[in-house]
């Protein structure tokens, strides 16, 4: 897949040689109704026999229009891309959603990047807006392309009754249930980081830990201890996970994202690693000292390796 990062207005050697089926939407996260979306638009390029093209953000239209600050993301753009890959996109765009970009008028931003872009077809979700969501919305979108493109709308996904939205999967993942997060997502949430020196308490416990730091737009799971997978070096271990402020012993070190290995005994400071969660095991306690957090860190990993012997893990 080849991927472009790009600045408006386009360039002329960025827009396509020949028409394509354009694909539309931020896609945090790419879960199972993003998955929808995609899917149709990967299909019907191949059923036309024309390339497919993804047009994404380089950030959150919130960060424009609502001007929120310290805005979390599910997946990064390199986690984004990814994603996109795996099912089978042939190029997908990172547009730098500017202030100036934002204030484009309808009109103009289908002249530009769905028309201009020679999009044959045009799929996106039933939500997809691109300005003011009463003016610019798939609705309105025909009168908008004007016979110069067809437009695809995929209607809405939905898994026990409601919605599978971004916004749902956030609240799952910063409350305890990460499990039915993953359900939305259609794959296990993952933070992306490097391991970083600590206080190497853990060590002097019996349960060493690599010390996670990830950036600071990724969402990270609320406050507890986790069954987990980190992957180092290309290869993927079971593991335990706290996301926590260290209690126990005071540690003014803010929340840090701490990872027992299993079976492991290797330096991997400074590496790149990834952190898979997949079930949510306690939240996070204060203990009267050592001992009993070693107790219950025998309990954590006891019911760990419980987890990945009921679900198949290898």
């Amino acid at each position: 897949m080849k991927i472009l990062n790009v600045k408006h207005p386009l360039k002329d050697d960025q827009i396509p040689d020949s028409d394509i089926v354009l694909i539309m939407g931020f896609f945090d996260g790419v879960h199972r109704g993003h998955q929808k979306v995609i899917q149709r638009g990967v299909d019907l390029a191949h059923e036309k026999g024309l390339k497919s093209v993804l047009l994404t953000f380089d950030r959150s239209p919130r960060e424009i229009y609502q001007h929120e600050n310290n805005y979390k993301y599910i997946s990064t753009m390199d986690r984004k891309a990814e994603l996109v890959n795996k099912m089978g996109v042939d190029e997908l765009y990172f547009v730098e959603f500017t202030s100036d970009f934002a204030s484009l008028p309808p009109q103009e931003f289908v002249d530009y990047y769905m028309v201009k872009i020679r999009a044959k077809y045009l799929v996106a979700g039933f939500d997809y807006t691109y300005g003011k969501k009463d003016i610019a919305n798939m609705q309105t979108l025909p009168n908008f392309a004007k016979d110069k493109f067809e437009v695809v709308t995929v209607p809405e996904q939905m898994i026990n009754g409601e919605k599978i939205g971004s916004s749902t999967i956030k609240k799952l993942i910063l409350s305890d249930r990460v499990d039915y997060a993953n359900e939305l997502l259609g794959y296990n949430y993952q933070n992306q980081g490097q391991v970083v020196h600590g206080l190497q308490r853990g060590r002097t416990l019996g349960y060493p830990t690599a010390n996670v730091h990830t950036t600071k737009e990724q969402l990270k799971p609320s406050i507890g201890v986790y069954v987990t997978r980190i992957e180092v070096d290309g290869k993927w271990y079971p593991s335990m996970t706290s996301v926590g402020y260290n209690v126990t012993f005071k540690e003014d070190t803010g929340v840090t994202i701490e990872t027992n290995i299993f079976d492991f005994d290797e330096d991997i400071y400074g590496k790149d690693v990834r952190v898979e969660w997949l079930h949510y095991l306690r939240g996070e306690i204060k203990f009267d000292g050592a001992d009993a957090l070693v107790e219950q860190l025998h309990t954590d990993k006891e019911n760990s390796i419980k987890y990945f012997k009921e679900h198949n893990f290898e």
